[in-house]
């Protein structure tokens, strides 16, 4: 049995939560989200929620991580095909209330917490970069991608490929608030493989 105090926690009860929080989001929106609200609607007690999530924001951040390990890569081919598969796939997600809601909300108050950055980092960019190294990595047995021999090298380069990508499709989307559709995904995936002057040939 297990050594550790008090009960085990229950991975249907964390689903409840976290689904629960999601609700309340797209519901009530983020300055009217309350733990003791979530914890009603996932049938528990808010003791329950603060032995794991000490803050709103940590519970809001696990909340949104969920959706995004919802992102795939299918094999499509070619490395355009899957970069604007992603792309779409991300955008698709961002469109949704309780995404779009969470993402701005927390964002905005990780700029005055730095355990939140951290958090928003270990949760969701650290976890999604997987999709940066397994197209990468599928790119360059094509040989569409040349490989780089250099560990560092090679990092650096996965975690600006993820930061072009994420960053412009945020952007787009949440900041500018225009449609991330098949042309916008085609267009921004030749400029990201073949350079500006190719996007506008």
């Amino acid at each position: 049995m297990s050594s550790r105090r008090g009960r085990p926690r229950s991975a249907d009860a964390d689903s409840a939560i976290l689904e629960a929080t999601r609700a309340a989001l797209g519901e009530l929106g983020w300055s009217k989200l309350t733990m003791g609200d979530v914890a009603t609607r996932a049938g528990v007690a808010k003791t329950t929620l603060y032995r794991r999530w000490t803050a709103k924001s940590e519970l809001v951040v696990d909340a949104v991580a969920v959706l995004f390990d919802e992102l795939e890569l299918p094999d499509r081919g070619s490395l355009a095909a899957d970069v604007e598969g992603v792309v779409l796939q991300f955008a698709a997600l961002l469109e949704r209330p309780e995404t779009k809601t969470a993402l701005m909300a927390v964002i905005a108050e990780s700029t005055r917490d730095e355990a939140l950055r951290t958090r928003i980092r270990a949760s969701i960019v650290d976890r999604q970069k997987r999709l940066v190294l397994l197209g990468r990595e599928r790119a360059q047995a094509r040989g569409e991608l040349p490989r780089e021999p250099d560990a560092a090298q090679a990092a650096r380069t996965a975690d600006l490929i993820f930061d072009v990508i994420a960053g412009a499709v945020v952007h787009r989307a949440l900041v500018s608030a225009e449609p991330v559709d098949q042309e916008w995904a085609r267009t921004f995936t030749t400029l990201l493989l073949d350079g500006l002057a190719a996007a506008h040939g």
